[in-house]
């Protein structure tokens, strides 16, 4: 690698391309989450970011090949096993921190996840996300946005 891993959430994308091993972004992705087999390295997934990845990985229409929902199942276990890749736990403060979040930026439909996503990260006072959806965050000025090209 050419620069440490920083702590940070790993979105859903990250996952998808880091299993199917034809996408552009696929090496990048591995390497981001083999940086997770060194205890001392800090990723994390959120529990709706692991949802977000099986649904895509079992649909069909969003996969070049779909997932049984048993695979994907063990795929999940496979992922989480890594000691520097942790699941970011979903406090209470993190509905407040979402009602804030929604105030600041009007947001409809399936665009709230991404706001559910940054409200978990800001309870758990995490900074940074590794994504290939870049647009998506970089409103959120209290963000790092790192797209793991770099790696």
């Amino acid at each position: 690698m050419t620069m440490p891993v920083e702590p940070g959430v790993v979105d859903a994308n990250i996952l998808v391309y880091a299993v199917n091993s034809v996408a552009p972004q696929h090496a990048a992705s591995r390497a981001l989450l083999e940086a997770a087999l060194d205890p001392a390295v800090s990723l994390y997934v959120t529990s709706q970011i692991l949802c977000e990845f099986y649904s895509l990985i079992t649909n069909p229409k969003r996969t070049p090949r779909a997932w049984s929902s048993g695979d994907a199942v063990q795929l999940i276990s496979d992922l989480l096993t890594p000691p520097g890749l942790k699941v970011l736990p979903a406090p209470a403060q993190a509905v407040t921190r979402l009602l804030e979040l929604l105030k600041r930026n009007a947001v409809t439909g399936s665009d709230v996840f991404d706001l559910q996503i940054v409200a978990t990260m800001k309870a758990n006072n995490i900074q940074r996300i590794y994504t290939f959806n870049a647009v998506d965050f970089q409103k959120f000025p209290e963000l790092a946005v790192v797209t793991p090209d770099f790696l």
